[in-house]
């Protein structure tokens, strides 16, 4: 089973999505086997993370922001602005699939793990996330 998850995004950030991915996995009917989350785009990623304390995500984000900054003079992919070739780079640096075990009709997801959209540019969009539910 597929299904192609709509996500607004308002910029750059952490966006979660765990409640749209189990909607996906309800839907489904299936019960026992694999969930892959992904993502459509070369400028955003997931990832799978705290999803209890948000000083968690702002770390992760003000550090990758510091890993890749905006405006280095060696990047040639400017066309679209100072975040794009960055975005690239976070997106190539991250994940842009995930697989989560399917068990008892739940993902199998940590206490304090949630599924996350990470926006990395910085104007409004939306976003096309895939959930595949492969299983019985």
């Amino acid at each position: 089973m597929h299904l192609q998850l709509k996500l607004s995004v308002a910029g750059q950030g952490l966006y979660d999505i765990t409640h749209r991915v189990a909607q996906a996995v309800n839907e489904s009917g299936i019960s026992e086997g694999l969930v892959t989350v992904f993502v459509r785009h070369t400028s955003a990623s997931l990832l799978i993370q705290e999803n209890a304390d948000p000083s968690a995500r702002q770390d992760l984000e003000h550090w990758l922001n510091r890993l890749v900054p905006e405006n280095d003079p060696l990047y040639t992919h400017t066309q679209e602005g100072p975040d794009d070739m960055p975005a690239h780079i976070k997106a190539a640096l991250t994940a842009t699939s995930l697989g989560i075990p399917l068990m008892d009709g739940r993902m199998a997801l940590g206490t304090w793990q949630g599924i996350f959209l990470w926006e990395h540019r910085h104007s409004r969009s939306e976003r096309e996330v895939i959930v595949t539910v492969i299983g019985a």
